[in-house]
């Protein structure tokens, strides 16, 4: 029987667990000893490949569609720091990237000088910013808006 198993799944290009043998018709299945018996007995349906079953996913979707909505993302949900939820790189990224829209926008609408872009853009690289709202209130600060 294990023989049969063996070139059973060796045919059936699967696991010999996943082989299933007709305990029906044992006595043809013992009789087969070569790969040609048993692709006969494949043939016949005595021999056959069971169906592989997975888990449902119906429930990972649910709970999926939950996290996009922002639900199940309390503290005691999370594993891992908060730089490995979300790294370092991509909140600086985030961050920075947002900073130069503002200073582009408002140099291409003349809110400030071309100079003033400069500074400003190279302060944002340092890391001077925390976010946008304070690009602004350093720009009343230093009196750096031009006057319209």
């Amino acid at each position: 029987m294990m023989l049969q198993k063996r070139l059973g799944a060796d045919i059936l290009k699967c696991s010999p667990q996943r082989v299933w043998l007709d305990p029906t018709k044992l006595d043809e299945i013992k009789g087969a000893i070569t790969k040609f018996d048993v692709r006969r007995l494949i043939a016949q349906g005595i021999i056959i490949k069971e169906a592989l079953y997975g888990g449902s996913k119906v429930r990972s979707r649910e709970r999926q569609a939950q996290r996009s909505r922002g639900r199940r993302r309390g503290i005691g949900s999370r594993k891992g720091t908060a730089g490995a939820r979300t790294p370092a790189k991509e909140t600086w990224m985030a961050r920075i990237r947002t900073q130069r829209d503002l200073i582009k926008r408002l140099r291409d609408h003349g809110t400030i000088t071309p100079q003033t872009f400069h500074q400003v853009y190279r302060k944002a690289k340092g890391g001077f910013f925390r976010s946008t709202r304070h690009i602004k209130v350093y720009l009343e600060e230093q009196n750096l808006f031009l006057k319209k």
